[in-house]
């Protein structure tokens, strides 16, 4: 069992404008081939579901939005990693179940990074309700969940493309062990507008151009 143990409520929760502050990321990794490295992205499952999604959850007034980040992949994926760069983007998206799920008017703002995993836990606050599961970009385009969040997948094979976020210095994230109950789940969201778009030699079902030099 997990000695690290999430956080829940929301008496620290930031907002913006009736717009509850979320903070996640995407974790990835290198894998060697005989030919070159490829890139997997690491995705959990939510509870009672069998699709997937990226770590994510709600940004905390205790910690900057990397922290929180870097907590929720964590607290969902049981890894550790340092951030590249800065934010992928922002991206407004609403509660499909739920109005209140975000704020009074059910809106959230999402806010995504890119983390270098250097980690993986054995164990982790959230592993009895979630899995864990490396796939590739291409396969993570089919299972994502949300379309905010596949919109955040474009962006970070736009920043792989190009060696890396340039706008920042890579930053390491240090997160407490803290003694918390465990987190409700965040309800379903569903994107209200992003201005993302990628390029490069392949198409995925979702019209995303992905470079072939990236995949499994």
């Amino acid at each position: 069992m997990s000695s690290i143990v999430a956080r829940t409520g929301r008496h620290l929760q930031r907002y913006d404008n009736n717009l509850r502050l979320v903070s996640g990321c995407i974790p990835f990794r290198l894998t060697k081939t005989k030919d070159q490295d490829k890139i997997e992205v690491l995705m959990v499952s939510s509870p009672n579901r069998d699709d997937m999604v990226f770590p994510k959850g709600g940004w905390e007034s205790d910690e900057t939005v990397e922290e929180a980040a870097c907590r929720e992949a964590l607290e969902e994926a049981g890894v550790r990693g340092v951030i590249k760069g800065s934010s992928l983007g922002e991206w407004e998206f609403r509660s499909k179940s739920k109005q209140e799920a975000c704020s009074e008017e059910g809106g959230c703002k999402g806010y995504m990074f890119v983390l270098e995993v250097t980690e993986e836990l054995e164990t982790w606050p959230e592993q009895n309700n979630r899995n864990r599961k490396w796939v590739t970009i291409e396969e993570a385009f089919v299972v994502c969940r949300y379309e905010w969040m596949r919109n955040a997948l474009e962006e970070f094979v736009k920043v792989m493309e190009k060696g890396g976020n340039k706008r920042e210095h890579e930053m390491v994230v240090e997160i407490k062990e803290e003694e918390k109950p465990v987190k409700q789940e965040d309800e379903d969201c569903q994107l209200m507008s992003t201005n993302c778009h990628v390029s490069g030699p392949m198409t995925t079902s979702y019209g995303v151009m992905l470079p072939a030099s990236i995949f499994l």
